[in-house]
């Protein structure tokens, strides 16, 4: 082993140094994942409960050391368990990373997909919407048919046209108070589910539709399109982040790059902050 330097009695090697560096980028990364949410608040009880523990068995309070010792044994599963949306979105992370990594040689493949899908049909579907300010929740989904949110709504396997997703997304069709996943070219559900974002963070005019179109981006590699019914106002969400005020122009180039796996790495320095609420923007 080849020391690097010695601190009193402690030697320090380079296979250390390397140890260290590489917990500390992991603790940054699970930090920046829980930064804003519900989870941050939870890790601190449980460290604050976790040097209580410590300090009780250190001062040899027996009773009670043995019941905070109960805790501290199952605290792994207990963590797993509290944890479950964050450790999953730590490993999508992971899993988006060794996707792109893999797949980069067969994009051509992955393109053949897409081929027989008309993005013009939404685009004018989404100008007519914003135009009624008729309210409307868009799922796509490159790599994956997310059979779990499918099953949340209603199975149609239609293929994408303006008129059908305007009338879907109508305030009087029974189909409209939720998303609609679209997945190789065609509606594959409509009236789905979509989990909603715990991030602190987001405008506080956001309602429960914008909050949904992030929260779905936060766990699934997916590109979400949503209107507000209250503004007409457009956003797009992909990974935890939103790109708002695009033209029509754009948001078919967002699409279709997100279709290919052409995305611009600008999509990843998006910051999700704070905006001035404006007048009568309650919900969406």
């Amino acid at each position: 082993m080849i020391l690097a330097f010695k601190i009193a009695f402690l030697e320090v090697s380079w296979v250390d140094i390397v140890d260290i560096g590489l917990v500390a980028i992991l603790l940054y990364q699970i930090y920046k994942m829980i930064r804003g949410s519900l989870a941050v608040n939870i890790f601190l009880g449980i460290l604050s409960l976790y040097l209580v523990y410590l300090v009780v068995r250190a001062a040899q309070m027996e009773l009670l050391a043995t019941i905070l010792g109960q805790f501290m044994g199952v605290g792994v599963l207990a963590m797993i368990i509290v944890f479950q949306p964050e450790l999953r979105k730590f490993l999508l992370v992971i899993g988006r990373s060794t996707d792109r990594d893999f797949f980069k040689s067969l994009g051509h493949w992955r393109n053949r997909f897409h081929d027989d899908f008309d993005v013009h049909q939404v685009i004018e579907a989404v100008k007519t919407l914003k135009a009624t300010r008729t309210g409307a929740l868009i799922v796509f989904s490159r790599d994956t048919e997310l059979k779990f949110y499918n099953e949340t709504g209603d199975a149609l396997d239609a293929e994408v046209t303006k008129r059908l997703l305007i009338s879907i997304f109508n305030k009087n069709s029974p189909l409209h108070d939720g998303a609609v996943i679209i997945f190789k070219g065609r509606i594959k559900a409509a009236r789905c589910v979509l989990p909603v974002s715990e991030n602190d963070h987001l405008p506080a005019h956001f309602g429960l539709r914008h909050r949904s179109a992030i929260g779905m981006s936060e766990t699934t590699d997916t590109l979400v399109l949503t209107i507000s019914e209250e503004t007409g106002r457009l956003i797009l969400a992909r990974n935890g982040k939103y790109l708002k005020s695009l033209k029509l122009r754009q948001v078919e180039q967002k699409i279709l790059e997100y279709l290919h796996n052409e995305e611009p790495k600008k999509w990843d320095e998006v910051p999700v902050e704070p905006e001035p609420a404006e007048p009568h923007e309650v919900k969406a």
